[in-house]
């Protein structure tokens, strides 16, 4: 009798599951953003607002809850229903950083989220304001050994791409140069145009018109491979810094137990958006190429990334309260 109940409860779960994905969505989704309005993160998930709306003729609000490095937005999507009805566009800091960078946050990122897909795989770029006189990675190493008071690096903030990269390089060199932290990108993109700190490994896309103008000289990008929108600028890795490879990125995540069908049925959408050719130039105008692909390899890249930036931030020594 017991195994007869039992199996008529797997059976209606399986039904009920597979219904949920028949009808989904069949209501407003909110699409959480873990950054205030205005970022590059903001912009990434209002460029798909508008193809997923169409596509699932159903709205799709963005709603932006900021604060505490991504923190408080990614811990309201884990305790959210598990339906579908919420996700969140993810970032490297709240997913593979910031358990590792802060005392305690809100949420475990290894099990309170089910992976849908990667979106961005971005370059930064070693970038120094043009009273710097050096030419490359060579001579940039040099000054920075001789006068490190001299090469402070802005960044948006303590955890962030842009402050990992610049301690990766530290630890790769044997410098020290020092991290001077902003509240976000553009204040301290600002403030290297000014000249006021002089060096910055930034998010290519935020940076590029600037090096293209002369406003700032590029050194290196940071990625395994040149960009396109760089030919010329080379890799950290082939100036010297062998195995050097740092790769900012986002995804989109449902809260974990979202049933496999909805999953499934977000994926499909979004590799579907990313397919198309007009999208894929205004996504690339953002700075990343498309990426794409399965629940499971986002969930591979996360895991791998938790591991390979908690590292960075040990060996850095940073943490905040």
């Amino acid at each position: 009798m017991l195994k007869k109940v039992l199996l008529a409860t797997l059976f209606m779960t399986q039904a009920l599951v597979a219904g949920a994905a028949d009808v989904y969505p069949s209501k407003p989704i909110r699409f959480v953003v873990p950054y205030p309005p205005g970022g590059p993160t903001d912009a990434m998930a209002r460029l798909i607002q508008g193809p997923l709306q169409a596509k699932f003729k159903v709205p799709v609000i963005i709603d932006n809850r900021g604060g505490a490095g991504g923190n408080i937005g990614t811990g309201m999507v884990a305790k959210s229903a598990p339906d579908g009805y919420t996700i969140l566009l993810a970032a490297s800091g709240p997913m593979a950083v910031n358990k590792t960078l802060y005392k305690s946050i809100p949420f475990d990122p290894d099990k309170d989220f089910a992976p849908v897909i990667q979106i961005s795989a971005f370059p930064l770029v070693l970038e120094v304001h043009p009273s710097v006189t050096v030419k490359n990675v060579k001579q940039f190493i040099a000054m920075a050994k001789e006068h490190p008071e001299m090469l402070s690096f802005a960044s948006a903030g303590n955890g962030t791409p842009q402050h990992l990269a610049g301690e990766l390089f530290n630890t790769a060199v044997g410098t020290r140069l020092q991290h001077v932290p902003y509240k976000g990108a553009g204040p301290a993109l600002n403030d290297v145009l000014g000249g006021h700190v002089k060096v910055m490994f930034d998010i290519l896309g935020s940076s590029v018109q600037y090096i293209k103008t002369g406003k700032l000289h590029p050194i290196a990008v940071t990625t395994a491979t040149r960009v396109p929108s760089l030919p010329d600028v080379p890799t950290l890795a082939e100036s010297g810094l062998s195995g050097y490879n740092f790769t900012g990125w986002h995804g989109i995540v449902a809260p974990a137990a979202t049933p496999k069908p909805v999953v499934m049925r977000l994926n499909q959408a979004l590799n579907e958006i990313f397919a198309d050719p007009a999208f894929r130039k205004k996504w690339e105008e953002l700075g990343t190429p498309v990426v794409g692909g399965t629940p499971e390899a986002f969930g591979t890249l996360m895991r791998t990334e938790s591991v390979k930036l908690g590292k960075v931030v040990k060996d850095a020594g940073v943490t905040v309260d």
